[in-house]
């Protein structure tokens, strides 16, 4: 089991990583205790170097030449997220953020009246929004499966459901962006193939923390930012598309780069999951995410998920000591995301107090997400990486009523 130390951690099984180095490695960690990775992680040294060197080279020789110039390191990206992730390169697109990658899927998908989708109660709104305005323009259904006891979609609702027909897309969040629940991504993938259904699943707050094999999975689309846990640049992030549906989807919008025009009046679109980018991109972005992919699993996807659950699994335990602290975390298998309250006390104040002390949190609000009536109306979010340490848990800690 991994030890949890103070200040000089080790992945103790598997290869032996200095947390120590690390810190060292992420310059933010000598002026905050940064608790707020679910939000954006500090990202490390070779991330920040990448990306300042290639908008150094835009700024002395301009854009276009820029990336002429490093095109390697510009086509590096995929074939960094796809070992990442267990995918095929040409799988793999590059999108701004994970909004408009999950976007790019969901409104890929030909709905058609009478069709349903299946959701979870945790979902996340943007997703919610999206489901609203194609069931008003497409005549399709939203539905809800129920969870488990603890939290997690319930499997035999959800098989129950998908035997009833005419499920065209069953879309889950892997972790909520308000809870630290692990929904059972790849028994989800195993119903879906059962029964031939699309299944597209975020991961926005689960790639970076957690191993994720696609094939393992077997989920047909994945969405993911760049900001959160891999630790690489805001305004990035990337879509996976399994190569077979490929084909079977046409993108929202297209523009020269997803598609050649065929003139006067035709085109046809690219074969791989390019289809789905736009031509115009933030490349220095691009670089810096491909970066942080290598970064992530040179260090060993398997070891950095043990660290961060490890570590969040210290916090919930010192919550639960503090007769005032709740803690809201549900699933049989918690995350690094932990969400708590204080009786008496508002958690946007908490915030404000632990960033007073150099501590970054933030502020759940799990009522404005999903479809489960009975969230409580906010929630202060502590998320933790491996850079983190149990004294910056204590120094939080320390901050609370």
């Amino acid at each position: 089991m991994t030890r949890v130390a103070r200040g000089y951690d080790i992945f103790e099984e598997g290869r032996h990583v200095d947390i120590g180095k690390l810190r060292t490695d992420t310059p933010g960690c000598a002026r905050v205790a940064h608790l707020n990775n679910a939000g954006a992680a500090l990202p490390p040294r070779p991330v920040i170097d990448a990306v300042a060197e290639h908008f150094t080279l835009e700024n002395t020789i301009g854009g276009y030449e820029a990336a002429e110039l490093n095109a390697p390191a510009v086509e590096r990206f995929y074939d960094a997220v796809a070992r990442l992730i267990g995918a095929r390169a040409d799988e793999i697109a590059y999108v701004e953020n994970a909004t408009r990658a999950w976007d790019m899927a969901f409104y890929a998908v030909p709905f058609a009246e009478g069709d349903r989708i299946l959701t979870t109660t945790s979902e996340y709104s943007s997703n919610t929004i999206a489901y609203q305005q194609v069931a008003a323009a497409k005549g399709v259904s939203v539905e809800v499966v129920p969870d488990e006891a603890d939290g997690t979609v319930s499997l035999d609702a959800l098989e129950a459901t998908l035997a009833k027909g005419d499920v065209r897309l069953v879309s889950l969040n892997h972790i909520p962006t308000h809870n630290g629940l692990v929904n059972p991504a790849a028994d989800v993938g195993r119903l879906c193939r059962e029964h031939g259904v699309l299944y597209l699943l975020d991961a926005c707050q689960s790639a970076g923390q957690l191993a994720l094999d696609v094939g393992e999975i077997g989920c047909d689309m994945l969405s993911a930012t760049g900001r959160k846990f891999l630790r690489g640049p805001r305004g990035t992030g990337f879509l996976y598309v399994r190569r077979q549906i490929v084909p079977t989807l046409e993108p929202p919008f297209l523009d020269l780069h997803a598609a050649t025009w065929q003139a006067p009046d035709g085109f046809e679109m690219r074969e791989d999951a390019r289809r789905f980018e736009t031509w115009e991109r933030y490349v220095a972005g691009q670089i810096g995410l491909g970066v942080a992919a290598d970064y992530a699993a040179d260090l060993g996807i398997a070891e950095i998920e043990e660290h961060v659950t490890g570590l969040a699994a210290v916090l919930r335990r010192k919550l639960a000591a503090r007769p005032a602290a709740t803690v809201l975390d549900k699933g049989e298998r918690p995350s690094g995301i932990v969400t708590f309250t204080v009786d008496g006390h508002d958690p946007a104040a908490i915030k404000e107090a632990a960033k007073d002390r150099g501590v970054n949190v933030s502020v759940a609000t799990p009522r404005a997400h999903g479809y489960d009536p009975d969230a409580v109306p906010a929630a202060v979010r502590a998320s933790v990486h491996y850079y983190n340490t149990e004294d910056e848990l204590d120094r939080f800690l320390s901050v609370l009523p």
